[in-house]
């Protein structure tokens, strides 16, 4: 007996809201469609939703507050006041408070989110250096998810209609790329990013290039020793196994010259590498993606963007992306959950 796919319940956290969070989520839910495929839930403040909507001059976004985590309104915008003080907000300016009301969000959700009150989290950006505190020791939303939900190996994924970029190593000084990138290390990245495009993005037999380190992917040895050492063996291993995995590719002359659009999946081996191309390409639909979680979580591919904050020119189109993406994720998950149901249960008649 099938289980029939519930209409998603999509957590959006509000960011730091003295950027241009709270004007992304108000652009993207103002257009009431989105309500035809998940129940929206912003974990926030309706005071700080009030006050763009008001500096907007908005008329078509509305809410509806909610206090209990598991009663939400299907065919509403539910927002959760996830603090009690009072912030003063300061378009363009963060602060210790936006910080750490920032962090209030993100912790609200997660818990929602280990109780399972929804289904996914999409949360808007934040200042990685006001939010720091006690608990949120972190670089960013990558690191402190995979903590929270136990993950061992997990992957910040960039995609964009047919192109996906995760990186081997995220958040780290340049200077500390090369000691990390072992071939255990890799073979684990490269491991998440295929089940990531097999699970969550419904590639049956993904094909996969992982880029070089050094300017021309060493040159044989020539400038450099991580490929030799540790690029091309987790290459050989993964690919022994019957995976589609080539590489490693001169990053330059891959992107160049559209190498790319052969490929499922890219996997960069530092947070630059593969996020300039990335941005260069597909910077206003691009999803930041955390593959190898047991929970699903997406985000914007832009920062908080101080400098237009408050202004009404932010473009909400990669927030829109990444909602319809996590949408996209947890039914491709679901589908798979009853589908793999349905065959256990076949095989026990």
């Amino acid at each position: 007996m099938s289980t029939r796919i519930q209409k998603p319940k999509i957590g959006i956290t509000i960011g730091d809201i003295n950027g241009i969070g709270p004007e992304v989520i108000i652009k993207t839910l103002s257009d009431n469609r989105i309500l035809s495929h998940c129940t929206p839930i912003i974990y926030g403040s309706t005071k700080t939703l009030s006050f763009y909507k008001k500096l907007m001059e908005n008329k078509e976004f509305n809410y509806s507050q909610v206090k209990e985590g598991d009663h939400f309104f299907s065919k509403k915008i539910n927002v959760v006041n996830c603090w009690e003080d009072v912030i003063d907000i300061t378009p363009g300016i963060p602060t210790e408070k936006s910080g750490k009301s920032a962090f209030l969000a993100i912790q609200k959700a997660t818990e929602d989110l280990k109780s399972r009150a929804i289904d996914a989290i999409v949360t808007a950006p934040i200042d990685k250096k006001n939010i720091q505190n006690e608990t949120f020791k972190f670089a960013g939303h990558t690191e402190y998810f995979a903590q929270e939900f136990e993950a061992k190996n997990s992957l910040m994924l960039l995609s964009s209609d047919n192109l996906r970029v995760g990186v081997a190593t995220g958040h780290i000084p340049i200077s500390k790329v090369s000691g990390l990138l072992t071939k255990e290390l890799i073979k684990n990245k490269i491991s998440v990013l295929l089940k990531s495009l097999k699970i969550d993005f419904g590639i049956s037999k993904p094909k996969i290039a992982v880029l070089g380190l050094n300017p021309h992917a060493g040159e044989e040895g020539l400038i450099g020793s991580e490929e030799n050492d540790s690029i091309i063996p987790a290459i050989a291993d993964i690919k022994n196994k019957g995976n589609l995995i080539y590489g490693p590719f001169p990053s330059d002359g891959f992107f160049g010259t559209e190498q790319y659009k052969k490929y499922d999946g890219i996997l960069a081996m530092y947070h630059d590498q593969g996020l300039i191309p990335f941005k260069t390409l597909a910077f206003d639909t691009g999803v930041n993606f955390t593959a190898g979680l047991s929970v699903v979580r997406t985000s914007p591919d832009h920062g908080t963007a101080f400098n237009i904050a408050g202004k009404n020119s932010a473009n909400e189109t990669s927030l829109r992306a990444a909602i319809y993406q996590a949408l996209d994720i947890v039914k491709n998950r679901q589908e798979l959950e009853i589908n793999t149901t349905n065959s256990i249960q076949k095989n026990k008649k």
